[in-house]
C-alpha cells in the first residue's frame, strides 16, 4: 500500500503505525481525539443494514465493524467527527493488505478510526452511535462476513475513554444474555487501501452513492 497517497488521515495514521505507536490526538489538528472500531451493521433480526440516527460530535475513534465500510459511513455522518479512515488493527502482523486480513491470515480485524472533536461529540456518543449500529451478540462476524478478522470491538486509546467504554459494556451486559464485543487498548492502526476509504459514499459495489451528510438518516447498505 503506498500510504504517500491516501488522503488524511491515512498518512499520519501509517507512519505512527511503522513507529509502533497509538494516537492519542491528531498529529495534524491535536484538537481532536481519536477512538478505533471495529463491526458491521446489522440489525437484532439479523439482518444487514441498520437505521441509525443518534447523532455525534467530535474525538479520535477506532471503531471496527466487520465490514468497515459501513461503519466508515456511519460516524462520517455523525456531528462533530471531522475524520474517517479503514484499516487493519489488533494484529501484530506489519503492513498487512486486505487480502491477507480478509483471508484470516494475520491477527488483525477490520476497524475504523475515528478523529472526532470531543467540544461538539463525546466518546459516549461515539459508543452509543457504534452499538446501535451492530450486533455486539454475535462472535467473530457481523452480517455475512465471518471469522476474527470481522471480530467486533471498541479499542480504548485513552484511561478515560476505557472508563468511558467499561460503563457502557456495563450497560449492554443488563440488555443482552451475552456481549462477543471485545474491549481492549487499541493497537497500532495500519490504513486499507485507496479503494477501501469512503467506499459507499463513492458507490460501493453497485455504483449506488450514499450520503456521508452530516446527520443523514438514510438506511446504510454495507456493500453498496
Amino acid at each position: 500500500i503506498d500510504y504517500s497517497k491516501l488522503q488524511h488521515p491515512g498518512p499520519e495514521l501509517a507512519t505512527a503505525a511503522e513507529a509502533g505507536k497509538v494516537l492519542v490526538n491528531s498529529e495534524k489538528d491535536p484538537k481532536l481525539e481519536v477512538a478505533t472500531f471495529a463491526g458491521e451493521s446489522q440489525d437484532r433480526n439479523g439482518k444487514e443494514g441498520a437505521n441509525v440516527d443518534i447523532l455525534s460530535h467530535g474525538r479520535f475513534s477506532s471503531p471496527t465493524a466487520g465490514c468497515f465500510w459501513g461503519a466508515q459511513l456511519l460516524f462520517d455522518r455523525l456531528k462533530g467527527v471531522s475524520y474517517t479512515a479503514v484499516g487493519y488493527t489488533q494484529g501484530p502482523e506489519q503492513f498487512p493488505n486486505y487480502n491477507q486480513v480478509c483471508s484470516g491470515g494475520t491477527g488483525h480485524t477490520e476497524g475504523v478510526i475515528v478523529y472526532y472533536d470531543p467540544k461538539q461529540c463525546s466518546y459516549k456518543n461515539l459508543l452509543d452511535a457504534f452499538f446501535g449500529f451492530i450486533n455486539p451478540m454475535t462472535v467473530n462476524g457481523q452480517g455475512n462476513d465471518f471469522g476474527r478478522q470481522y471480530r467486533t470491538g471498541v479499542y480504548f486509546h485513552t484511561p478515560q475513554q476505557e472508563d468511558v467504554a467499561k460503563a457502557k459494556f456495563q450497560e449492554l451486559q443488563s440488555k443482552y444474555p451475552r456481549i462477543a464485543t471485545e474491549l481492549k487498548a487499541a493497537e497500532p492502526f495500519w490504513p486499507a487501501e485507496a479503494y477501501h476509504q469512503k467506499y459507499l459514499e463513492k458507490g460501493g459495489r453497485f455504483g449506488s452513492a450514499q450520503s456521508a451528510q452530516k446527520g443523514c438518516t438514510d438506511k446504510i447498505r454495507c456493500y453498496g
